[in-house]
């Protein structure tokens, strides 16, 4: 037992020092980057910094797997070289019970990352994002999903409009049992219109069944309503843009998640992006572990034998291998070509069972 505690803090402290000299590497480049995306002249320093630090978060937390091969490869690489591995076996450890320890540091890892580090990440990508549109002067938010149905909004120079209907069809191209009502560029409501479906075409909205009524101080709404079987109104908005809105998977909370892909498909929306982020975010741990044990096979070997830069890059070769391989298995579980399950959960376990197969190989116990 004090082997394994042993062990598990070594592999800790490897941790958090590989995570904090990647912290401030990227910190640094992304800072560069926040200077040369704004202007300094309008956005000062301390905005600047303030940016990178609500940036950095998420780069951070998409290479946490990198992060953990890092840090067991110089643990492993370090107890080679001292000789400790050496002394585990002649006490009667095996290789694989001296792992345990290590691994099971990297699944607490993983677990505490998804259930504290994921909701800080989507915090920080979310405020980023409203600074740097307040600093561009741009929005890119047009859409929201919310128990009564979906919301957009769009605007001209004669005002805004908001769009709320029940449920939409897979693009949010096609909208039903919509209402439209439009604002004054002095923000006071001037008309509401209500129709069985909408059809996004270029430049416009065309309804189908509307009612429109006109909302004037001193003018009863029903008196003057107007029933269309067809009515444009123009618009601004492009299927894109539309689907631009949702933004990533990466932007919600994982305890939020569950709900939002409710909303989405209760609305109408495909949420299957949502449902493999999901999965792949559960999965995170198996995977972390899994990096441990891809740095234990090259490297768990008495440093006389030499050659262990060679084992090094074949390590990380490996390890950056799987992590390509999953993420290439997002894209054809985003895409419908595997399920959802398979593309989440299928290359962690895959990578857990190659090393694996490479420890039993070369060990004896």
């Amino acid at each position: 037992m004090t082997l394994h505690f042993y062990l598990a803090r070594r592999f800790l402290m490897s941790f958090l020092g590989v995570f904090m000299a990647l912290f401030v590497m990227l910190a640094l480049i992304d800072m560069v980057e926040q200077i040369r995306r704004f202007d300094t002249d309008a956005v000062g320093f301390g905005a600047i910094v303030a940016l990178t630090l609500l940036n950095v978060p998420e780069s951070i937390y998409r290479i946490l797997p990198l992060i953990t091969i890092l840090a067991a490869l110089a643990l492993f690489v370090a107890m080679s070289k001292s000789s400790e591995l050496v002394i585990a076996r002649a006490a009667g450890r095996s290789a694989l019970s001296s792992l345990a320890a290590p691994v099971l540091v990297a699944i607490l890892i993983g677990g505490t990352s998804i259930a504290v580090l994921n909701p800080i990440v989507a915090a920080t990508s979310k405020q980023y994002e409203l600074l740097a549109d307040r600093y561009l002067q741009t929005s890119t938010s047009v859409l929201s999903i919310s128990p009564e149905g979906l919301w957009l909004r769009q605007g001209s120079a004669e005002g805004q409009t908001v769009i709320r209907a029940a449920r939409a069809n897979l693009d949010g191209t096609e909208l039903f049992d919509t209402t439209f009502m439009d604002f004054t560029p002095g923000g006071l409501p001037n008309r509401r219109i209500e129709a069985a479906s909408a059809q996004l075409t270029p430049g416009e909205w065309v309804l189908s069944g509307a009612k429109e009524w006109t909302i004037a101080p001193g003018v009863i709404p029903e008196a003057g309503a107007v029933e269309h079987d067809t009515l444009q109104i123009p618009t601004d908005l492009t299927r894109d843009e539309i689907a631009d809105s949702f933004g990533t998977p990466g932007a919600i909370p994982i305890w939020e998640l569950p709900a939002f892909i409710e909303r989405l498909e209760t609305a109408g929306f495909s949420a299957r992006q949502h449902r493999v982020w999901y999965q792949m975010e559960l999965a995170l741990p198996l995977l972390l572990g899994a990096m441990v044990l891809v740095a234990a096979g090259f490297t768990l070997r008495p440093a006389r034998f030499g050659q262990t830069g060679l084992m090094v890059v074949m390590a990380l070769a490996l390890g950056f291998t799987l992590y390509f391989i999953r993420n290439f298995a997002q894209i054809l579980g985003e895409n419908g070509q595997v399920p959802v399950l398979l593309a989440a959960w299928g290359p962690p376990a895959a990578a857990v069972l190659l090393p694996l197969g490479l420890l039993l190989h070369l060990e004896d116990g």
